[in-house]
């Protein structure tokens, strides 16, 4: 819990400062933090036996994260672009002088690039969030920054829930090849605390506290898989951290990998259900 601690009192105010700022400036820090994230991923992928480009991979993933952020009318732009970086990592793969080789480039190019580019819907939910009524009482701050803030607040309550919940009651375990430490009771835990952040903020937000029973498991269970996505990249790459930007915390992928699947998943029922 002090290594949380610890985290929370690095990354907390950078991210309340950038929220506060908006977009494009949401925008650049999540493009940067892909980027980042990115050079991990093939860090790792690596280290698995499918080396990539990472040069080119994490420009890829940048540029993912602002087509998601980039407006309507620019979206068509935007896509054609990300399909012009596919093309140049199979240019680039052809350098390999085994046509095998060349193949797991790639492909592990394209992977990691699409993989850490989903931090790119934590913008696209700032971008399609339904508006705050005037008399809501997030309404000072807006959809934008509103949705954003209860995506990452539910996160850290599933997060801060099953850890303390599995910490405490935790006696059966799950999916112990990809984290021994995960348990059924932990996994509740997060859920209802994640159930009940989110019923909150959708009040705060002027929705139905009822949504919060959807969103709150949906959110809950998408941060969970993306934490065993990248518990399944290190055991693959043999890496017990994606990196060492703190000392003793993990790199940047540690960090966002829960918001990797849930923010995709969040953008998706606020497109599906709420606009």
């Amino acid at each position: 819990m002090g290594q949380r601690a610890t985290s929370a009192l690095v990354f907390v105010p950078p991210l309340l400062v950038v929220l506060l700022l908006g977009l494009p400036w949401i925008a650049i820090a999540l493009a940067a933090l892909a980027a980042v994230g990115a050079w991990e991923t093939f860090r790792i992928l690596d280290r698995a036996g499918l080396p990539g480009l990472p040069i080119l991979g994490s420009a890829l993933a940048a540029a993912v994260v602002l087509a998601a952020a980039s407006p309507e009318d620019l979206a068509d732009r935007a896509a054609l672009a990300l399909g012009i970086g596919i093309v140049l990592a199979a240019v680039g793969a052809f350098a390999r002088p085994d046509p095998r080789d060349g193949l797991r480039a790639w492909i592990a190019t394209v992977f990691g690039a699409s993989y850490v580019g989903l931090l790119g819907s934590i913008a696209r939910l700032g971008i399609v969030a339904p508006a705050v009524p005037a008399g809501a009482p997030l309404a000072i701050v807006g959809a934008e920054r509103g949705w954003i803030l209860l995506l990452v607040l539910t996160v850290w309550a599933y997060d801060t829930g099953a850890y303390l919940i599995g910490r405490r009651f935790g006696r059966d375990h799950f999916l112990v090849s990809l984290s021994p430490s995960k348990t059924y009771q932990g996994l509740a835990g997060g859920l209802v605390a994640a159930t009940i952040v989110a019923a909150i903020l959708l009040v705060a937000l002027g929705q139905s506290p009822l949504g919060g029973f959807v969103l709150g498991p949906l959110t809950g269970l998408a941060a969970q898989a993306g934490d065993l996505a990248e518990s399944m990249l290190k055991r693959a790459g043999g890496v017990k951290d994606s990196g060492a930007l703190i000392p003793g915390h993990g790199g940047v992928l540690d960090r966002i990998d829960s918001f990797l699947f849930a923010a995709p998943v969040l953008t998706l029922y606020v497109v599906a259900v709420l606009r």
